[in-house]
């Protein structure tokens, strides 16, 4: 069964680059009207703006501040006056701390990763969750991070802080929940990522400050050799959303390899019988 996407409409989170700008596109050329929320990265939206309108896909721009949780109604609500109903949302938000980065924790980074990873998510969910209900065939797609899998350990202890891979590793009960909460009328399916061009590899500032050692590392542990690539995300998103209508409250691990790569086989011995 092949779902059609034209027409339906889609809130997608931090859509002014990356991920979430990819996805977004991906979702306008399949006749999707988009709602697309942007906050920081005020360079990056001139090059938001003229992507989506040449595009040609119905849409609108909306900057809001997702962690002050009071703008949220007012966010579904300029979605729903706009366009009428909601069908899809793309929960593409997240802020971690890395170690190479940031250095230890303080307050204000802790707070800021779990309130922008985990918290966020969670509001937009629940005041989008009556509209996607109405759509009658609504769906969700929580991103999330393989840090929930690995935390700070291995390769990755230079990426993945403790906080950044609880608020992950909490990403998935709420996935869990709300396929729980929201069947049968909506699907709700969690993307984990692992090591992504514009999240945690090549286009980041951290990935810079990683030696050519370490980045080998990284890449000598994920099974596939590379990192990902944003039409990676693409193809997932759309295979969730038009050809897996069975699927909900699972969780699609999208890493090359990254979780398993540690494990290395052995050679089958001849044994002593």
């Amino acid at each position: 069964m092949n779902l059609t996407l034209e027409n339906k409409v889609a809130l997608v989170l931090g859509a002014v680059k990356g991920i979430g700008k990819g996805v977004g596109l991906a979702l306008a050329r399949e006749g999707v009207k988009l709602a697309l929320t942007y906050y920081d990265w005020e360079d990056s939206l001139p090059e938001m703006e003229e992507n989506f309108r040449s595009s040609g896909s119905d849409h609108a721009i909306i900057k809001c501040n997702l962690l002050q949780t009071e703008n949220i109604p007012r966010l579904v609500d300029e979605v729903i006056d706009r366009f009428g109903r909601l069908d899809f949302l793309i929960n593409n938000i997240e802020r971690g701390g890395w170690p190479i980065v940031h250095g230890p924790y303080i307050d204000s980074q802790w707070d800021l990763e779990l309130s922008t990873t985990l918290r966020a998510k969670r509001w937009v969910f629940e005041h989008t969750l009556p509209h996607l209900i109405q759509s009658g065939n609504g769906a969700v797609i929580n991103f999330s991070s393989i840090a929930g899998i690995v935390g700070r350990s291995g390769p990755a202890s230079l990426i993945f802080n403790e906080g950044y891979s609880a608020a992950n590793r909490g990403i998935s009960l709420l996935t869990e929940t709300w396929a729980r909460m929201g069947a049968p009328h909506i699907r709700v399916n969690e993307i984990m990522l692992g090591f992504f061009e514009s999240r945690h590899a090549e286009h980041t500032r951290g990935w810079g400050l990683l030696s050519d050692t370490q980045k080998k590392a990284i890449l000598d542990h994920t099974l596939l050799n590379r990192t990902g690539l944003i039409e990676d995300v693409v193809k997932a998103v759309l295979f969730i959303l038009k050809d897996a209508p069975f699927l909900t409250g699972s969780v699609l691990r999208l890493d090359g390899g990254y979780v398993l790569g540690g494990e290395k086989i052995e050679p089958m011995p001849k044994g002593v019988v």
